[in-house]
């Protein structure tokens, strides 16, 4: 059994990645429905969509939780806590990855609903090119060493806007 104050932080984790894969899938359907016809201006329209998306779940669910909303910044914040004591718990990731995962699911049917789309479907687009894992890699990789850094060197308060900054970037 989770303590309260886990099960707090948890459902703020979920509600935080559920409201986020909202926001990039629903963004990604209105642009597509806005600029069928180029797949530039869609880019840019999901893209800041996503990042003020971004910033705006940290500010509100970050201090419950850390706003985290990915099991890879979960996972590097009980990597690199577990030896001094800080971060997150072995059992406290599991539950973050639990709640991020449902709640991915859960905002991705939500963005589904809100465009009168099948609440579940297969993707038809296929994103399994090497060059696109690398891609994923770098964005994620370069979103855990900004966080770790802007905490590490006193500036958390830039978190929102600079980890919004980045993934739209990215």
């Amino acid at each position: 059994m989770i303590g309260a104050a886990l099960a707090r932080r948890a459902a703020a984790e979920f509600a935080g990645t559920g409201l986020l894969v909202a926001a990039v899938v629903g963004s990604g359907v209105m642009a597509t429905r806005l600029s069928p016809h180029d797949v530039g201006l869609q880019l840019l329209e999901n893209s800041i969509a996503t990042a003020l998306a971004l910033g705006a779940l940290i500010l509100m669910f970050g201090p419950v939780s850390g706003g985290h909303f990915n099991p890879a910044v979960s996972a590097a914040d009980w990597w690199l806590g577990r030896r001094t004591g800080h971060g997150l718990r072995a059992d406290e990731l599991g539950c973050y990855v639990l709640a991020q995962v449902a709640g991915a699911i859960g905002g991705a049917v939500l963005a589904n609903a809100m465009f009168a789309l099948p609440a579940v479907a297969f993707s038809r687009t296929v994103r399994s090119a090497g060059h696109l894992w690398l891609a994923e890699v770098v964005a994620t990789g370069g979103l855990v060493v900004l966080v770790f850094a802007l905490a590490r060197s006193g500036r958390s308060g830039a978190a929102p806007a600079a980890a919004g900054a980045w993934i739209g970037a990215a």
